[in-house]
């Protein structure tokens, strides 16, 4: 027989259930692709040009890899908040919507690095200010991830 303790033992801390890190990381993993796929055909396109393959690409491809981190940390803040379990449902609705938000930023910043990947391919090499756009993509994911942890209650 089950002990009556046992199912009146309710679980704390278990935040957005990782909703956050998970759509998150959907999204660098649809940005990545998107812009390692454009790294590909830069560089068919610089070898078959007689020019050398330029490294600076995986800047790009690699770009949308930090909303994992972002997703990571703010999972960690919603569960570390310890609210208390009736307000799970609008934690992992909280975790949705800042994990879509920063899957959104990760799959723009692997469009934008795919069309900087093309823009060096044919010649237009001007990696510093194609990092900037990247570097303003990105933002929105930082915006995200700080005001929805600014915003937590406190249990």
């Amino acid at each position: 027989m089950m002990d009556i303790a046992l199912l009146t033992t309710t679980v704390r801390g278990l935040g957005d259930m990782g909703m956050s890190l998970a759509i998150a990381s959907i999204g660098s993993a649809i940005g990545t692709g998107i812009a390692g796929m454009a790294a590909i055909g830069a560089w068919k396109k610089m070898i078959v040009g007689g020019q050398k393959a330029a490294t600076a690409l995986l800047i790009f491809v690699g770009a949308p890899l930090s909303q994992v981190i972002y997703g990571m940390i703010l999972k960690n803040a919603i569960a570390d908040a310890n609210l208390a379990p009736d307000s799970y449902i609008w934690q992992i609705i909280i975790g949705l919507v800042a994990g879509a938000a920063m899957a959104g930023s990760a799959i723009f910043q692997g469009k934008t690095g795919a069309r900087a990947c093309d823009a060096i391919g044919s010649g237009a090499n001007d990696t510093a200010k194609y990092i900037m756009v990247i570097g303003i993509v990105e933002t929105v994911a930082l915006f995200v991830m700080i005001f929805t942890m600014t915003g937590l209650p406190t249990a």
